[in-house]
């Protein structure tokens, strides 16, 4: 089903062991926001998602790890209130972001750099109502849930899930980069917005962003979210991930123009000049003749 990704994997894999980036600090001044990788990185001026608005939750109203970039809070905020005012139900459940200042975070390898969230379920009775996911339950290739404990199970809410990938790759506040998510339940997602005809160029970004990873879980129990950096976050330090597609906004090309080509000459003058050294005088060919090697043949 990933065939279309074996070309440049090897270059991630590379670019992801390979990075180099610095921290925040008085000698770098120009880091911040999400500064480094997604597994390698750190943010400042984080938000932090409130536990409740309308149409999400937070999986953990008392965790510490609710914090990303503005932006993506803000269209995570919009997401949800978009998905619930069209199908009233039960909230979209959140699960960890990041640490307000980023780094290694308890059950991840990723989200240290404000650009990754954990999105669980949109999960509904068997051919029946909406329900509230009870925390990262595994779905089948069929899309039901086995909940153990009860000895019953809930399945995918199909449509309210395609909604949400559909609102995330529409919101004018990020660029989605990846949406990890298991084969299975991608099969689901894209059958089902076939289905519904909708626009092929949607449906073509959906199964591009939407990967299985292969080097973690295989994603059955929640769709984790990453966005791309923006032009202006990479100038200021934020890194990789994955691809940067080409639906994307270019990356910015800096000119300066002649008030601030002046304002460098004026801060940054060039040293005094200097008279030319002596140009030292030109050996005759017998002072050289000692320094060819006589096997050599002097050539």
């Amino acid at each position: 089903m990933k065939t279309r990704y074996t070309a440049w994997l090897p270059l991630v894999a590379l670019s992801l062991t390979s990075a180099c980036f610095g921290s925040p600090t008085p000698l770098a001044p120009g880091l911040r926001g999400s500064v480094g990788l997604p597994h390698h990185g750190v943010q400042t001026g984080a938000v932090e998602l409130p536990v409740s608005d309308e149409g999400f939750v937070r999986l953990r109203p008392k965790g510490e790890n609710h914090w990303a970039r503005p932006r993506l809070v803000t269209a995570l905020r919009e997401v949800a209130k978009n998905i619930v005012q069209a199908h009233p139900g039960p909230p979209l459940v959140i699960g960890d972001l990041g640490a307000e200042f980023g780094g290694r975070i308890p059950r991840h390898n990723s989200h240290r750099s404000g650009r990754d969230v954990d999105l669980l379920w949109f999960l509904k009775v068997p051919g029946g109502a909406p329900v509230q996911n009870p925390g990262f339950v595994h779905l089948g290739p069929d899309g039901l849930a086995p909940l153990y404990a009860t000895g019953k199970y809930l399945e995918l809410d199909v449509e309210r899930q395609w909604l949400l990938v559909k609102e995330l790759l529409s919101s004018p506040h990020i660029g989605v980069q990846f949406l990890f998510v298991s084969e299975p339940v991608e099969a689901l997602l894209i059958e089902y917005a076939r289905a519904r005809a909708e626009p092929p160029e949607l449906i073509w970004r959906a199964e591009t962003v939407m990967l299985q990873p292969g080097d973690s879980a295989p994603h059955d129990d929640h769709l984790h979210l990453r966005i791309a950096c923006t032009p202006e976050e990479m100038v200021e330090g934020c890194e990789g991930g994955g691809p940067y597609w080409q639906w994307l906004p270019p990356p910015q090309q800096f000119r300066l123009d002649a008030e601030q080509e002046a304002e460098i000459a004026e801060s940054d003058p060039p040293p005094d000049s200097e008279p030319d050294a002596p140009v030292p005088d030109t050996p005759s060919v017998a002072q050289t003749q000692h320094l060819v090697s006589p096997a050599s043949g002097g050539s």
